[in-house]
């Protein structure tokens, strides 16, 4: 130490040539993602174009194992029939597909509008009936369902809404 500056002692202990060397640069630790990226696109898009979307497949519901009675007197039924093909469900009032008491509309909102004024005319008449019991056979689909569900509940005297399969075909 000539003059009492540290870095006397450092050319020293490393050499005045190493001081002098450009260090070398760390390599970037980072990843590149945008090809991982790509690809998990492209898979997606091949996915997309050959899955089969099937609209009209079937579920097979487990049977029912707890549920409440619902009383006669009290409820007024409408059924649902098998459709021919992919029409819409036949609609019939009261229990059973009676071809007497079939509701036939030029379309589904007079569909609507008509089952609504039966249930409305069947609750005023009896004064005992709340309940409405939507019987559908087997391989009626849920939208023809939905359709008389959505329709019944707009009426106001209307307490509970029950839906049931009929077993025999």
């Amino acid at each position: 130490m000539a003059n009492g500056d540290w870095t006397d002692d450092l050319d020293e202990v490393i050499g005045e040539d190493e001081l002098l060397k450009p260090r070398r640069r760390l390599e970037d630790t980072e990843m590149d993602i945008t090809p991982m990226i790509d690809i998990t696109f492209l898979l997606l898009i091949f996915f997309l174009v050959a899955s089969n979307m099937d609209q009209s497949a079937s579920v097979l519901l487990p049977p029912a194992q707890y549920g409440t009675t619902v009383a006669n007197r009290a409820s007024v039924f409408v059924t649902l029939d098998k459709p021919a093909g992919d029409e819409p469900a036949p609609v019939y009032k009261g229990d059973g597909p009676d071809p007497g008491n079939l509701i036939e509309a030029s379309d589904l909102e007079a569909l609507e509008t008509e089952l609504e004024t039966y249930v409305a005319d069947t609750i005023l008449e009896d004064d005992r009936k709340r309940y409405v019991v939507i019987k559908a056979a087997r391989g009626v689909k849920h939208r023809d369902v939905a359709r008389v569900a959505k329709s019944v509940a707009r009426v106001a005297e209307v307490q509970g809404l029950h839906v049931a399969v009929m077993e025999v075909e």
